[in-house]
C-alpha cells in the first residue's frame, strides 16, 4: 500500500520509530507497538509521514512530490478496523543517508525541516527536530549494522 496523504490528516498521538528485520516482523507490532520487541524510540504529536518524506528530500535532493509519487513512505501494515494505526517503512536510501549523517549534517537537516514546516504554517521547534533526527539516525545506524530496516508505527 502506498502513502496517499490521507495518513497525514491528523497528527499522530503516538509515533514510534523502530528497527525490524523485515516487513512481516514490523507488521506484527501494528497493534501493540514495538517496545520490548524491537529497538525503538517513541515520540508524539507530529506528522511523521510528512517528516520522513521531508528528511529524504533534504538528504537526497529529491523533490518531496517525487517521493510521494514513488509511493514513499511504503505502508506495510494498516489497521483493518478503520483505526488510525499503521506501520510504514523507510526507504533504503533514507536509512543509509541517516546512518551516514554526522552531527553537522543532522543539524542542517533539522534546520531545513523546521524551516519547511514554518513555510507550511506549522512551527516545529528546531531543537526538537534535532533530537528526533539524532534518535532516528541512531536507529538507522543499528539497522545498517544488523542488515535490518527502519520503520515507523503511528497510533
Amino acid at each position: 500500500m502506498a502513502w496517499d496523504g490521507r495518513q497525514d490528516a491528523a497528527v499522530s498521538i503516538i509515533v514510534e520509530f523502530f528497527v525490524a528485520p523485515d516487513d512481516a516482523a514490523a507488521a506484527g507490532v501494528l497493534d501493540a507497538g514495538p517496545e520490548g520487541v524491537f529497538e525503538s524510540v517513541p515520540f508524539g504529536n507530529f506528522v511523521a509521514g510528512t517528516a520522513v518524506i521531508e528528511w529524504e528530500s533534504i538528504l537526497t535532493g529529491r523533490a518531496s512530490a517525487d517521493l510521494v509519487a514513488l509511493g514513499m513512505p511504503r505502508i506495510v501494515a494498516d489497521a483493518r478496523d478503520g483505526g488510525l494505526s499503521l506501520v510504514f517503512a523507510f526507504s533504503s536510501a533514507l536509512r543509509s543517508e541517516l546512518a551516514a549523517a554526522d552531527d553537522a549534517r543532522l543539524d542542517r537537516v533539522a534546520s531545513e525541516w523546521a524551516r519547511r514546516d514554518a513555510v507550511d504554517g506549522d512551527a516545529f521547534d528546531p531543537e526538537m527536530a534535532r533530537i528526533i533526527l539524532d534518535d532516528v539516525a541512531g536507529l538507522a545506524r543499528l539497522a545498517e549494522q544488523d542488515d535490518h530496516e527502519v520503520y515507523c508505527r503511528l497510533a
